[in-house]
């Protein structure tokens, strides 16, 4: 049992800008209206208790854990949050022997599994017997594609959510919203010009956490200004224009490279590219569309130095996968193209 403390009561002061806006109902939940909005498949689902065992597969920042404690809320069960990165096969075991306690008790228990994609085989294959007989609701969230990622005996055991970015407005909506909450900002006067909101929010670029998380930077730092936001956002915001522009600007210039068999321009675009926070595995694809577009027959390995790169950058992430990208990078730039 967590032992209490003279300062527990103030701790929620403390509290992630995030975790403390976290919304307790639909009606606060922002983003997803394709998956919860009145009407929706999910949205029944939920109203009429009638929840499964389920996955949600989107982009970080974008709501599975807040929609999976929404779910457990609204159906009276007891929730369990497990982490597949510091869980094993015995902390699963113990788990679900909880629930069917519960069970027996008529609980019920939905459990739910962050990056459930990082679990093995055998990690997966423990939760098998548990959702088969009806002992947990299983809930889990990815970024990965399930179907390359989940086992196809419990993928079968459950229905895939697939979850969207959220746009710029309801990432604006989300930020307007934390500076007028009262577990907000909502208690100071805070002001801070539109058109930094919607700087913000295009930084996060679909994920609200990021944009939470970088709106209560900005605040705390004291006076709100753009030189304290560009601060804030590190180099994405100076690299990145506020429409994006400048991202697709750089992809094209390190293709227009590589066409072009220029390998030091080409590892000079992608190195802007990670410099200024791009997700490793967005190049990583384009380079292996590029490697059939433009190497094509010409250098049929390219399209395995590509799906390899891609699979390093998985395995590595950043700032390992580098050097893997600017491998592939350089060998697609150097090989023959296909007409």
């Amino acid at each position: 049992m967590e032992q209490m403390s003279l300062f527990d009561d103030n701790r929620v002061m403390y509290d992630p800008l995030a975790s403390r806006l976290r919304p307790s109902g639909l009606e606060e939940f922002v983003g997803q209206k394709n998956l919860v909005g009145e009407g929706k498949v999910l949205r029944r689902l939920i109203d009429q208790d009638m929840v499964s065992s389920m996955i949600f597969w989107g982009p970080p920042g974008v709501g599975k854990t807040t929609l999976a404690r929404i779910i457990a809320r609204s159906t009276k069960a007891e929730f369990i949050d497990f982490s597949a990165v510091t869980s094993g096969i015995r902390e699963i075991k113990e788990v679900m022997n909880q629930a069917e306690s519960a069970r027996h008790m008529g609980k019920k228990t939905i459990v739910f599994v962050d990056e459930i994609h990082r679990f093995n085989k055998a990690q997966q294959d423990a939760f098998l017997p548990f959702v088969e007989k009806g002992s947990i609701i299983l809930i889990g969230a990815t970024t990965e594609n399930p179907s390359f990622e989940i086992n196809a005996a419990l993928l079968s055991r459950c229905k895939v959510f697939v979850l969207q970015a959220l746009s710029v407005e309801e990432v604006v909506q989300l930020l307007h919203h934390a500076l007028k909450a009262g577990n907000g900002f909502g208690n100071q006067k805070i002001e801070i010009e539109e058109d930094m909101i919607e700087m913000i929010a295009r930084f996060a670029n679909g994920d609200g956490r990021t944009a939470l998380n970088t709106l209560e930077m900005v605040i705390l730092n004291g006076e709100i200004t753009r030189e304290i936001l560009e601060q804030c956002t590190s180099k994405k915001s100076l690299l990145y224009d506020k429409k994006g522009e400048e991202h697709y600007n750089l992809i094209s210039a390190l293709h227009k490279s590589m066409r072009n068999t220029d390998p030091d321009a080409a590892v000079y675009w992608l190195s802007r590219m990670l410099e200024a926070g791009e997700d490793p595995l967005y190049v990583a694809r384009r380079l292996i569309r590029f490697a059939s577009e433009d190497v094509g027959l010409a250098d049929s390995n390219a399209l395995l130095v590509a799906v390899a790169a891609y699979q390093a950058c998985h395995f590595n992430g950043m700032p390992e996968c580098n050097v893997n990208l600017a491998h592939a990078v350089v060998y697609l730039s150097m090989a023959p193209k296909s007409n």
